[in-house]
């Protein structure tokens, strides 16, 4: 609208001047009459749709909508034309302005305002400097001949006033100064080269029609996924239900499985492998297998796990036997224990012909050493006692192979080194490893002539047959009981020198042995020993120690703690059992046993005779 003070253009929504800051009246509507007449209330086609659970959604079709409003659009933008080109001719007749102006924005002075463009070719435009007024053509003629002066107004706005009209403010128009400054009319505009805007309410219905489609095809996706996801874990939870279980578990202490094969109450369920049927009760056949089942007959055995599979059928009421899904499964095949006791490593140096090496295996193994059998040899213990023959030509290999029941094969190699002798110099292979007597005769041989020294305790040396036959005797003397070694040289002269160490355990029978034992229930006794620790172990006193195993220091060899004061609470003794008898914590022991030395700041005794 027009401000009524400065003739300023104005928009109809803004409420002052842009140039004066007169407060504007409207004298009409803000809104366009032509929103009233779109047809947002015509809707097209619509789409029912019904779910599978009967509920019902109604969804408009946004392109027939679209659809009519173009149509609409292109009849009123027609029906427009037409009106404006009557109004144009309408116009030239009077000698008015067109009615049809396309517009320009321009920019002077911190101020915009709008071009307006004719189209000359329908019609002409007369300055409003140059329409004269009634008034005017009476008394201005000469007047009329003066130039008009432009002029610029405070604002720096170009103003063109007549000399005889200074005070007309309507003389001029800023618009047409405008133009004709900046020479708009020279030449006539070509409307088919002017840039065609898109209507911004069908830019945005375009757009909402993208991003509509875009989130229904998403959606279609998402929905897609979710369905097929729920169908893959309905399809493996059926799957899983109907599958066989296989858990690992323990069969006569030895490591079995239990498999649970799924089924209907009094069917049978057929195993190919094991040529048994089972009864389907509560819902599952119920099959426990042990492992060494399938491993127990094979030759050799060396790896350490195995698949096993169960080819599984069902009986029908027709007596015909339906497979089943194959169960497979694998299985941990232990390995045959076996524990070097002598020698304490797999590689020993040795000065004796003969060495005794002990093992302990499982009860009822079968053990191969240098691929001789020995099993007869394993004790109801599991124990294994072995007497090698030691040659004096360096390493001595012995290789030990053990297969135990329900146990893969295992196998030990052990090396007893023994130095290469200029002189042999051997003790009989019946010699005894253990014995019980104070006194042992022993028989040596070495090379004839040689010169022999028994540098342990002996007695009654017999060299009778030394220079022709090399054989000598004479008696080892164990002045304490445990291990006692014995130790011979032979020398000749221009070799080097020969020895031989041989190790024997004495203890003498029970008869002999616990009626020597002092007791260590009184509190003297006990200082007693304690006090003379060092002499009692040298003269290997004997005692019986009486009470109850309160814990284990060691477990191989048993190392245990006993209390032998009458009320079981003082008086601590250390136990080291070297008896046949295996103790174990909270029992009641009398225990024959000699002084050893100290631990912990009490006596360490070794026993020798366990009774409970």
């Amino acid at each position: 609208m027009r401000c009524p003070n400065c003739d300023q253009w104005n928009r109809a929504s803004l409420p002052r001047c842009i140039r004066c800051g007169t407060e504007l009246t409207s004298t009409g509507p803000v809104t366009p009459s032509w929103r009233a007449e779109l047809m947002e209330g015509n809707r097209g086609k619509e789409y029912i749709r019904v779910d599978e659970d009967g509920d019902v959604s109604v969804t408009p079709d946004d392109r027939e909508v679209l659809a009519a409003e173009m149509t609409e659009l292109k009849a009123r933008k027609d029906a427009g034309t037409i009106r404006q080109r009557r109004l144009r001719q309408e116009a030239a007749q009077r000698g008015s302005a067109p009615s049809t102006m396309t517009l320009r924005s321009h920019t002077a002075q911190m101020d915009s305002f709008f071009a307006v463009e004719d189209d000359p070719t329908l019609t002409t435009r007369t300055s409003r400097t140059e329409i004269p007024s009634a008034d005017a053509e009476a008394s201005a003629a000469p007047a009329a001949e003066e130039p008009v002066r432009p002029v610029r107004n405070p604002r720096g706005t170009r103003v063109v006033q007549n000399p005889g009209q200074w005070q007309d403010s309507r003389a001029y128009d800023p618009i047409v100064d405008d133009m004709q400054q900046n020479n708009v009319f020279k030449q006539p505009p070509n409307f088919s080269e002017l840039p065609r805007t898109p209507s911004r309410r069908m830019g945005l219905r375009r757009a909402i029609r993208i991003l509509s489609t875009l989130f229904i095809i998403g959606l279609l996706c998402f929905g897609g996924y979710v369905g097929f996801a729920a169908y893959r874990q309905y399809a493996e939870a059926n799957a899983e239900k109907n599958r066989a279980l296989v858990t690992a578990s323990i069969m006569d202490d030895l490591s079995a499985h239990t498999i649970l094969i799924p089924g209907e109450d009094g069917q049978q369920v057929y195993i190919k492998e094991l040529h048994t049927s089972y009864v389907v009760t509560g819902g599952f056949a119920t099959i426990e297998i042990a492992d060494h089942t399938w491993y127990t007959d094979m030759d050799v055995v060396t790896d350490e796990t195995m698949t096993v599979t169960l080819t599984p059928f069902v009986k029908t009421s027709s007596g015909r036997q339906k497979p089943l899904e194959l169960i497979t499964y694998d299985i941990t095949i232990p390995l045959s224990p076996i524990q070097l006791v002598t020698p304490e490593s797999l590689r020993t140096e040795v000065t004796t012909a003969m060495y005794s090496m002990l093992f302990n295996v499982r009860p009822g193994s079968t053990v191969y050493i240098n691929g001789e059998n020995v099993s007869d040899t394993v004790n109801e213990n599991g124990e294994l006692t072995y007497n090698a023959t030691v040659q004096p030509i360096g390493d001595n290999v012995y290789d030990i192979a053990v297969r135990s029941p329900y146990c893969r094969d295992n196998s030990m190699q052990v090396v007893l080194y023994r130095e290469v002798q200029e002189i042999p110099l051997d003790l009989a292979a019946t010699t005894y490893t253990s014995t019980s007597l104070s006194a042992l005769q022993i028989l040596a041989t070495t090379l004839p002539g040689a010169e022999i020294e028994v540098l342990s305790s002996h007695s009654d040396l017999n060299i009778t047959d030394l220079d022709t036959t090399g054989e000598f005797t004479f008696y080892a003397v164990f002045d304490h009981i445990g291990y006692n070694t014995i130790s011979i040289e032979a020398s000749y002269p221009g070799k080097k020198t020969s020895r031989v160490d041989y190790t024997i355990y004495y203890l003498p029978n029970p008869d002999v042995y616990t009626p020597k034992a002092w007791p260590l229930n009184s509190a003297s006794d006990y200082a007693e020993l304690l006090g003379n620790i060092n002499y009692r172990a040298e003269h290997t006193q004997i005692y019986v120690a009486v009470g109850v195993i309160d814990h284990f220091v060691s477990e191989n060899p048993q190392m245990a703690v006993m209390y032998c004061s009458d009320d079981g609470k003082t008086q601590p003794v250390l136990l080291e059992n070297q008896t046949k008898a295996t103790w174990k914590v909270g029992q009641y022991y009398r225990i024959y046993a000699d002084a050893y030395g100290t631990y912990n700041s009490m006596p360490w005794l070794v026993a020798r005779y366990t009774y409970e």
